[in-house]
């Protein structure tokens, strides 16, 4: 029953925020506006928790950790340590919060998105340039300390520094990476820049994929992208759980049928429509990718320092897994994600952030019955932003809404409704 009551309030909503008319979409500004905010809280809140779990379990040991895997009966118990012999976070397997009066800390999962944000919302274009991109990074970015980048992401800062511009920072030939998760983690808020319109999303964000990007790493990113886009699209489904399944099989025909990204999706949804559990449909993914290495691929191997532990492609499928087994439901696809294994704060915030975008900000806090901190500090990862990097959900979001007006003008032939505070979207 309290599910069903979820979903009903959900649903309305949707279709608060977004209606049809025979030429155009209409979507409500001001609930957008509580969506985006919902965006940036839940992804925090998804970020964090994942992070506790973070390189805990790989499958293949490295150095005698790492081996084994979670399942949900290790909620709520202790942190094991880390493939480097450390706990994170927290010594219990449970959500993190930042309190009312506290301050939530930027991440790798939310800070380049917030230099994305930033450099199209000052950009006299929402085209942007390599050299845009490449000055962002370098303004940005700290280079001598620590700086929270790493594999494909710091390979792309490093060739920045050499002189070399995206997209030839993800060329293969300089960025042996190329198909690590950093993409998959950067580059959702483009999806929610350009509503019900995937494809314009895609080349909003076409070039920052490919600032770290190539091939599979790409195509992840993109289905990503095309998930965000498609939450705000007003459907006929019953239940989220049906919304959430018809948005990840739209977001898979951009994935090439040849591709093991689009086999390991494939393999789990075939496993989940057995209506297997999580952990076995998670298990078969580790040992029909990376102990035998089907379907063409191949980081297991190539990967030396961890058995391709950042590899786009297993953090993929484990993505996949939480998506599909959470069913739409907020606290139970950040759970499966954190017990998940692998690059465990990935996934979490990945889709954390887009159902805190489908319920908003009012819809989060009513999820998890409390109240959070709406500050946030950039500054813990980045540098050179305004008020010592300090900034508001609030401010952040009025930020993605100012975009979405540019898109949906610029890009869409749509317009914006100033009285009812109502965005106009062609249809066609």
């Amino acid at each position: 029953m309290k599910k069903q009551f979820a979903f009903v309030a959900l649903l309305a909503l949707c279709i608060q925020c977004s209606t049809t008319n025979d030429r155009y979409v209409t979507i409500d500004r001001a609930a957008y506006l509580d969506q985006l905010e919902g965006f940036w809280l839940a992804q925090c809140i998804a970020n964090w928790t994942g992070l506790i779990t973070e390189m805990d379990k790989i499958g293949i040991p490295v150095n005698g950790k790492g081996g084994g895997f979670y399942t949900r009966e290790d909620w709520g118990k202790p942190d094991q340590p880390n493939l480097w012999g450390s706990n994170n976070y927290s010594d219990t397997i449970t959500f993190i919060f930042a309190e009312k009066d506290s301050i939530w800390g930027a991440d790798d999962d939310t800070d380049i998105e917030y230099i994305y944000q930033e450099l199209l919302y000052k950009s006299p274009s929402l085209d942007l340039s390599g050299e845009q991109i490449r000055k962002a990074w370098m303004d940005h970015i700290h280079k001598e300390e620590e700086n929270y980048l790493w594999v494909s992401n710091q390979q792309a800062f490093d060739l920045m520094h050499e002189g070399i511009v995206p997209p030839a920072t993800s060329d293969p030939k300089r960025n042996p990476h190329y198909e690590m998760i950093d993409a998959q983690l950067t580059t959702e808020i483009f999806g929610l820049f350009a509503p019900t319109k995937p494809q314009i999303a895609l080349k909003l964000g076409a070039l920052p994929i490919r600032t770290t990007a190539r091939e599979n790493a790409a195509w992840i990113s993109e289905f990503n992208i095309i998930m965000y886009s498609l939450a705000s699209q007003t459907t006929a489904h019953n239940s989220i759980k049906e919304k959430i399944l018809w948005m990840a099989k739209q977001a898979r025909l951009q994935l090439p049928n040849d591709a093991y990204s689009a086999k390991m999706f494939d393999f789990v949804l075939e496993q989940y429509n057995q209506n297997l559990p999580w952990e076995k449909t998670r298990d078969a993914l580790h040992e029909k990718y990376q102990i035998r290495q089907e379907d063409g691929y191949h980081w297991a191997t190539t990967d030396q320092s961890c058995n391709g532990c950042f590899a786009a492609g297993i953090n993929f499928g484990a993505s996949i897994v939480s998506l599909l087994y959470g069913e739409g439901d907020l606290k139970k696809t950040i759970q499966i994600g954190a017990l998940a294994g692998w690059d465990s704060d990935n996934p979490t915030a990945t889709w954390g952030g887009m159902l805190g975008f489908m319920l908003g900000k009012k819809g989060v806090e009513k999820t998890f019955g409390r109240e959070f901190s709406s500050s946030f500090n950039i500054h813990r990862t980045r540098k050179g932003f305004p008020n010592g990097g300090i900034d508001t959900f609030e401010n952040m979001a009025l930020k993605g809404q100012s975009i979405v007006d540019r898109v949906i003008q610029e890009k869409m032939g749509g317009k914006i409704d100033a009285e009812k505070d109502i965005w106009l979207i062609p249809k066609e």
